[in-house]
């Protein structure tokens, strides 16, 4: 893969990377649900500023707010990382909580294990996971009972 330079003045005060890739880190608060959501925002500021195209920066900023959501309700939080290449995205959302414990029923619409406070603020809707597949061009979902779960997407472009 050869070297991409990236423009970032907000995050990098206007010095060229010139990279294999451009790699962010967030961690996701678990303890706050109101800050649920805030590293995709900076993602999609981000992708802005890159000057990537508004369909690339709709899909990742979907899939991405929804595995934060995820994160927050079931697992406590988690660490999300996004690299950003030259041809795609890749993002990494790793927790340390219970796992899931039926993929395929999980990836079905509707389904969902929130608890009733959760559906109360209005997600849970059993949506997050469906639409991280919808809104990426892959997705692996790497998950063990009472370990954690790790989900790698992809968005081309």
């Amino acid at each position: 893969m050869r070297p991409v330079a990236f423009f970032m003045p907000a995050i990098l005060k206007e010095v060229p990377i010139m990279s294999d890739s451009l790699n962010l880190h967030f961690d996701v608060d678990g303890e706050d649900f109101t800050s649920a959501g805030r590293a995709s925002v900076q993602v999609k500021k981000t992708l802005q500023e890159i000057g990537l195209s508004s369909e690339v920066i709709r899909k990742v900023s979907i899939a991405m707010y929804e595995g934060e959501i995820n994160m927050v309700i079931h697992a406590n939080g988690g660490d999300a990382d996004v690299n950003i290449y030259e041809d795609h995205i890749e993002i990494i959302l790793a927790d340390n909580g219970p796992g899931i414990e039926n993929i395929d029923l999980a990836m079905q619409e509707g389904f969902s294990t929130a608890p009733d406070t959760i559906r109360a603020l209005g997600f849970g809707a059993g949506m997050g996971l469906p639409n991280m597949k919808r809104y990426t061009d892959s997705m692996d979902v790497d998950t063990t009972v009472g370990v954690g779960t790790t989900i790698t997407m992809n968005v081309f472009f």
